[in-house]
């Protein structure tokens, strides 16, 4: 089953997470970690990304990264398909090794760009891979050593964050570490994983609004971090594009009849069943399954979903927050 696609455009700020499949670990040893760090090297330039946060942990690792002349999703699959075919090779194994597709959080700058840095940084010491500030200063796998100047990688940008501290390089590199110390108090950040319009504008309270406006889908979407007026125009560009090949009452009629039927076949069930009063939990299930995948994947209004469902507006934001987990539940890989 589909998931919205990874927004993206040239000059877009990204945090990008990468986990491994059923948690599983996908650095067994430094050598794999030299394998990806290798990778970034070659491709980061050839792609125009620059990358100015990094950590490899053990089972995932995070980027903190800026598109240039490719897109996020062409850099990064050139990136992770020859890290895991190298991997499998190495540790003669076989399978996928990545956790569905990699998530990618299309930032807002100014408010974000130096926490979530910070925030990348702390990764080895929130998971116990380091003691102390101390050990994570000479941790060869972020990029938090040469901020600090401990390591050199061409492919990092660190002349663009340390910018962000001081005139002088160890003006700036002494400010950046202090910043760094100051936040270990403050622990994991829920708040830096994205959120859509839901975070930006205070809660579920905005909810009729969004739906007002058609733009529900963007309710709970985990993609975007940044200030409503930001989300915004996140959802203004994006609808554009999403929606340009459905122009006509006929054509988005007949891509939600699909969705109900992809459904109706997975779940066991009949078109009459899911768009029927219903109260049970398979046809209810089937409900929330075409309500999240024709709102978030292909830009239905929440609206237009619930007439042909015969339920109610808020019963497709309910969709859109349990839709995720209930996928997760039926094991329907995302593609």
């Amino acid at each position: 089953m589909p998931r919205g696609p990874i927004l993206d455009m040239e000059g877009a700020l990204h945090h990008v997470m990468v986990r491994g499949l059923e948690a599983r670990a996908i650095f067994l040893s430094d050598k794999d970690r030299e394998d990806l760090v290798n990778r970034l090297t070659e491709i980061a330039p050839k792609t125009g990304t620059a990358i100015y946060a990094w950590s490899l942990m053990s089972n995932h690792f995070h980027l903190l990264l800026r598109t240039g002349g490719e897109s996020i999703s062409r850099a990064m699959r050139r990136i992770l398909t020859g890290y895991a075919v190298s991997f499998n090779r190495r540790h003669k194994r076989v399978g996928h090794l990545f956790q569905n597709r990699y998530k990618s959080i299309l930032v807002e700058e100014d408010p974000y760009f130096l926490q979530l840095v910070r925030y990348i940084h702390l990764n080895p010491l929130r998971a116990g891979l380091v003691e102390d500030v101390s050990e994570l200063d000479s941790w060869p796998w972020s990029g938090h050593t040469a901020l600090i100047g401990k390591k050199d990688y061409e492919w990092q940008d660190k002349e663009y964050v340390l910018s962000q501290f001081g005139r002088t390089m160890g003006e700036a590199r002494r400010e950046y570490r202090d910043f760094v110390v100051a936040g270990i108090a403050e622990g994991r950040r829920r708040d830096l994983s994205g959120g859509g319009l839901i975070r930006s504008l205070g809660g579920r309270g905005a909810s009729l609004g969004l739906l007002r406006r058609g733009r529900e889908r963007w309710a709970y979407d985990e993609r975007v971090l940044g200030s409503s007026e930001f989300v915004s125009e996140v959802v203004e560009e994006a609808s554009e594009r999403r929606s340009s090949g459905l122009t006509t009452p006929e054509q988005r009629k007949a891509a939600l009849d699909g969705i109900i039927a992809k459904v109706a076949i997975r779940l066991a069930l009949s078109r009459e069943e899911i768009t029927g009063g219903s109260r049970r939990r398979a046809v209810t299930t089937g409900r929330y399954l075409v309500g999240y995948i024709a709102v978030r994947k292909y830009g239905h209004q929440a609206v237009e979903v619930a007439r042909e469902l015969n339920v109610s507006s808020q019963s497709i934001l309910r969709a859109l927050e349990k839709g995720p987990t209930l996928l997760k539940d039926l094991g329907w890989e995302e593609e």
